[in-house]
């Protein structure tokens, strides 16, 4: 049987750590077949990503990660086999690159009022693409030994009440998924456990985004537990949404979290990439209990 696609990954095209090239090769070494691309609010990787995955015979699904506020909340939508040459598509990505540029500077300067001199400067070094995200502040600040890991440098230093916090300024969830559909696209709830959400505003959640022409749910993902896989493949069944898969690989600096060992989806789901042509002769297997 063929292991599942694994459908939520990034490059330095965003805050991944191995460029479109590198990790279409470490893929298709740990026998992925199926990979989607979907860097933070771009589709700059596609490109050469797709050159690579010619070359070792692995089929890429063009994608991008969109982020929205809900509520207040930052959610993350992921749009997957996408047309990147959309002109309403790159208009909307640019219009939040525009902000994460912005957004960078910011932290740098709320960190500096906190003493962490340089920062955003730092960041920038790490940075191999256009983009610089909150995790190359994070990475940056553990390498000056502020903080233990990634994780720490989030809860002391990046989220909400904390020095470097910057909220964020996304689209709305009507907007992305009117860009991802208008590029042809099909719109997935990227891991939705992370969001510590309660059940009826989970619901919500999943229910406006139905109706606003969504089509999937992350169920399985390198942040959930096995209990919330189980958890999100009955929220799928009740919202009548098709179930994804991603590990959301950004390197391999977290060998906790490796390409080709997504779990299948529990009974039940149906996948979100059940009738893609491109897969076809590519089916992957669902748990039978």
């Amino acid at each position: 049987m063929h292991p599942i696609p694994d459908l939520h990954t990034h490059s330095t095209a965003s805050d991944g750590t191995l460029t479109p090239t590198a990790l279409v090769a470490r893929a298709s070494a740990a026998g992925v077949r199926v990979l989607a691309l979907t860097d933070h609010d771009n589709t700059d990787g596609l490109a050469e990503a797709g050159r690579a995955a010619e070359n070792c015979g692995l089929t890429l699904i063009p994608g991008a990660e969109i982020s929205v506020t809900w509520n207040t909340r930052t959610v993350h939508v992921v749009g997957l086999r996408l047309d990147p040459t959309h002109a309403g598509l790159q208009a909307g990505l640019s219009r939040l690159m525009e902000f994460r540029a912005w957004r960078a500077e910011e932290i740098g300067r709320r960190l500096a009022k906190h003493g962490i001199e340089d920062a955003y400067e730092g960041a920038r070094a790490l940075a191999k693409g256009r983009l610089i995200g909150r995790t190359h502040f994070a990475r940056l600040l553990v390498q000056r030994r502020r903080a233990a890991d990634t994780s720490a440098v989030f809860r002391h230093f990046l989220t909400r009440g904390k020095p470097g916090h910057v909220p964020g300024d996304w689209a709305s969830l009507e907007e992305a998924l009117g860009w991802i559909r208008a590029a042809g696209g099909e719109a997935v709830i990227a891991h939705p456990a992370r969001y510590d959400l309660t059940r009826s505003r989970i619901q919500r959640l999943l229910g406006e985004f139905r109706e606003l022409g969504g089509v999937g749910v992350e169920v399985v993902t390198g942040s959930h537990s096995r209990d919330e896989a189980f958890t999100f493949a009955r929220h799928a069944r009740e919202q009548r949404l098709r179930a994804s898969a991603g590990s959301d690989y950004h390197g391999p600096e977290n060998p906790w979290l490796e390409l080709g060992r997504l779990p299948v989806l529990p009974e039940g789901c149906v996948p979100i990439w059940r009738d893609w042509p491109e897969l076809a002769d590519q089916a992957p297997r669902v748990a039978c209990g």
